[in-house]
């Protein structure tokens, strides 16, 4: 099999993966290059501590590199890189064994959210961004992932499924219960609101 990607701009990733373990690192910086920022937030989101998503980052990666030999075209790059992403953050949650307790200022960071109901005020893109993600942050971690790899990464709901290890219907539940919370913390919110942080 030819693993040369010619004119790599518009080689797919799984071509680039392919040439890459064939020895053309120009198609691991672009590999690199079209998913390190996109992965980091993933994990960002995930993690909410910049020096633990930076380890976590690192980590994802390494293992692709170490995986590089073995890695067959079964599934698409982004699906393996994202599987990869979600086992190494579960094995942080194990290694933490408890979910990070609510801030101690949790409630007064939560009074200070302006009401989106109050027609005299506006609120700035900033604050809404900042809503948002604070709405985020108190769902269960599983249903999180789910909607950050739908919306976000914007997987398929069986590409989902593969990167955390739950069925189709699954997915699909975790997506709604995400939603519908989403939907009563933000009313005025569009769901597509996330796509562009």
């Amino acid at each position: 099999m030819d693993t040369s990607v010619g004119d790599s701009t518009q080689a797919s990733d799984e071509r680039l993966m392919l040439a890459w373990a064939a020895g053309d690192l120009p198609a691991f910086e672009q590999l690199y290059g079209r998913h390190r920022g996109s992965l980091y937030r993933y994990l960002l989101r995930q993690l909410r501590n910049p020096a633990v998503a930076d380890d976590v980052f690192q980590d994802v990666w390494q293992r692709v590199i170490m995986a590089r030999a073995d890695w067959k075209p079964d599934a698409a790059f982004a699906t393996w890189l994202y599987r990869i992403a979600h086992n190494r953050l579960v094995d942080h949650w194990r290694a933490q064994r408890y979910r990070p307790p609510a801030p101690s200022d949790g409630d007064e960071r939560t009074a200070r959210i302006p009401d989106p109901d109050t027609p005299e005020r506006t609120l700035s893109e900033f604050e809404q961004r900042r809503a948002l993600q604070l709405a985020l942050d108190q769902l269960p971690k599983d249903q999180r992932e789910v909607l950050l790899l739908r919306l976000e990464q914007e997987l398929t709901l069986e590409e989902i499924g593969i990167v955390t290890g739950v069925g189709r219907e699954t997915v699909k539940s975790r997506l709604r219960y995400a939603m519908d919370k989403l939907r009563a913390r933000l009313p005025d919110s569009a769901p597509d609101t996330m796509q562009h942080q």
